[in-house]
């Protein structure tokens, strides 16, 4: 029986939520709302200008759709209800379309073909052949494309005409080179050779005398990275980091071996690319977790005027073949990205989607803030860190530090309706690129090479610290979060770090380092090296790689951990968190397991994403948030 002192208390502790409740204003949405958001991506301008193709998962799954500019109308091309399909270009003078597809998230990519009358074929058949389009060819007869159909290993360049369909092969890729560009003669092709992240060299194939060269010779730690030819086929553009801790951009004249520099910032420079008649240049510029860009008018030798955006990301911006036309995305941390038309010379694009849920109110979604804090060491960590709006010093929240992929990621400003789902539920959320996150200098992303679990992970202990200084974040209600590269943070972070975190969520993490890196998927085998060099040998580092596995260190996991698993993934394997699980129910710990029999690496079918989300919610709420008062 309760005695009158109890009954008071609890009275008075309602009342006190009560008045918290009202005072903070705020609406929760469920995981289903969240979802309700459309996700939009890709963009090919059809022969006539009248259309645009991109994809879509308003069905449930990505679909192809077309987007009429004339009746400011979407329809809906394809119809698929299992695996999702990515539409890629339309044909150059008419509305077929090619799109890629694999089968439940395996990655082994086919390319088809949409014909007028709606029938789809297969262009590249084959039951482990992965193929991936490169480009059309100048005189739109054909196309090329990358293909491992000789050998699981090698992706040899292809090109397949348009009116048999029948490929020829252009370059056996023995080298395991990446295949960048083909030149509009068809006489030269650019290529990469990525030997660790800090190093690549820059090759050059002539077609005619089937002679292939490595074109920039530097010693050291030095990468050449090569964006694609000029348009008239004399140059090539390239990024490298010669002398520098970003990536600037260079132009290396073919005939005369002469290299000049182009275009130097302050952040890297992710990508550069001319419309079709080499009237513009793209460039795309990572500043500080954020995509900007810039549009060189080459007639005019000066930068494109550009409309009027609202403050976010730009992306994948493409100039139509008259080049008097541009698309490109725009999202923010509050608003997913949508496709916008613009006419160039206007001031005004010209919104062409809706993805956000009109039932969701931007207020109460919380802004990205790109933060900044010292690690152990002194070394400085950017973040991007969101704050619940009802998070007050009289109403304290749980936090998660939340690690991305890679190795080598980047946490980003933009539109995340997983983090944001969490933020409107009460928890605030650090982003964090700990050191070896790409964005930031090429020294700051080495420093965690063949030292995993240890500074990385440092860094994401500094970030729980961080949060826990914040007067509304409750200090002993700090979890940690990530997938893959992040998936496996979270179980360093509960094995090696035990009293650092109350709760783990793994989102198809790496928990035995020996066995992934042995099992890498055949077609990556030109960044093999590469990964050995960052990560160990796992033929002659097994020791090492054992040491930073938490698969073998499952006996020092005390808390709740959370796992979840695409049975169809070819990078992290099932039985990697198949036996995570079971070691750690072996020690008597907590933990919850959800397989997707139809999902691969990453999670893209909205019911999926749907469990997914509820699922780490529902963990979250049980083991980490203050759901009641003794």
């Amino acid at each position: 029986m309760l005695n009158k002192v109890s009954i008071m208390k609890k009275l008075f502790v309602s009342i006190f939520l009560l008045l918290i409740g009202c005072s903070n204003d705020h609406e929760t949405y469920s995981i289903e709302e969240f979802m309700d958001v459309i996700s939009f991506g890709g963009s090919s301008f059809s022969h006539d200008e009248s259309s645009i193709l991109i994809r879509s998962n308003e069905s449930g799954i990505f679909n192809a759709y077309e987007v009429d500019l004339n009746a400011n109308r979407i329809f809906r091309l394809t119809f698929s209800d299992t695996n999702s399909i990515f539409p890629i270009t339309y044909f150059p003078n008419d509305k077929r379309f090619l799109f890629r597809g694999d089968q439940g998230g395996n990655e082994i990519w086919h390319i088809f073909m949409h014909d007028l009358d709606g029938s789809v074929r297969d262009l590249t058949p084959g039951e482990n052949v992965r193929s991936l389009f490169l480009d059309w060819a100048d005189d739109q007869r054909s196309f090329f494309y990358t293909s491992n159909n000789r050998d699981p290993m090698y992706m040899d360049l292809y090109e397949m005409d348009t009116k048999s369909f029948t490929p020829n092969l252009m370059f056996k890729n023995d080298n395991a080179l990446d295949v960048i560009d083909v030149s509009r003669d068809k006489k030269y092709l650019t290529l990469s050779k990525m030997h660790t992240r800090d190093r690549s060299d820059l090759y050059l194939y002539d077609t005619e005398k089937m002679i292939l060269e490595k074109i920039i010779h530097e010693e050291g730690d030095v990468n050449h990275y090569p964006t694609g030819f000029s348009v008239d086929s004399k140059s090539i553009y390239f990024l490298t980091d010669l002398d520098s801790e970003f990536n600037y951009l260079k132009k290396y004249d073919i005939q005369s071996g002469v290299i000049e520099l182009v275009q130097k910032e302050d952040w890297d420079i992710m990508d550069n690319y001319f419309s079709e008649n080499g009237k513009y240049r793209v460039t795309m510029i990572n500043q500080d977790s954020q995509t900007i860009f810039k549009i060189f008018d080459t007639e005019k030798n000066n930068y494109l005027d550009l409309p009027d955006i609202p403050n976010g990301n730009v992306t994948s911006i493409n100039i139509s073949k008259s080049e008097s036309l541009m698309s490109f995305y725009h999202g923010s941390s509050t608003s997913p990205n949508d496709l916008y038309f613009h006419e160039i010379g206007d001031r005004e694009p010209r919104k062409l989607t809706n993805s956000m849920n009109p039932s969701i109110n931007e207020k109460y979604l919380a802004n990205a803030t790109v933060v900044r804090f010292r690690s152990f060491d002194g070394l400085e960590i950017p973040a991007v860190y969101y704050r619940p709006p009802q998070a007050s010093a009289n109403n304290k929240v749980p936090a998660l530090v939340r690690v991305h992929g890679g190795p080598g990621g980047q946490a980003r400003v933009g539109y995340n309706a997983p983090i944001q789902f969490l933020v409107n539920n009460g928890y605030a959320v650090l982003d964090i690129n700990n050191r070896g996150s790409s964005g930031y200098g090429k020294t700051f992303q080495t420093l965690d090479d063949q030292a995993h679990g240890k500074g990385d992970l440092d860094d994401c202990i500094a970030a729980r610290d961080w949060l826990g200084d914040l007067d509304y974040v409750e200090e002993e209600r700090i979890g940690i979060l990530g997938g893959s590269y992040g998936g496996y943070m979270v179980m360093a972070a509960m094995a090696f770090r035990p009293q650092a975190f109350n709760v783990g969520v793994n989102i198809f993490g790496v928990t035995n380092w020996v066995r992934t890196l042995k099992n890498i998927p055949p077609w990556w085998e030109s960044v093999r090296e590469s990964l050995y060099k960052e990560l160990g040998n796992p033929h002659s580092q097994e020791d090492y790689l054992y040491s930073i596995s938490p698969l073998f260190h499952a006996k020092n996991i005390k808390d709740p951990v959370l796992v979840l698993q695409g049975a169809n993934d070819p990078r992290v394997l099932q039985i990697e968190s198949d036996e995570m699980v079971k070691a750690i129910r072996g020690q008597n710990v907590p933990v919850e397991y959800v397989v997707f029999p139809d999902e691969g690496h990453g999670f893209t079918k909205k019911k999926n994403q749907i469990t997914a989300n509820e699922t780490i919610l529902l963990f979250l709420d049980k083991y980490l948030k203050r759901t009641s008062i003794q």
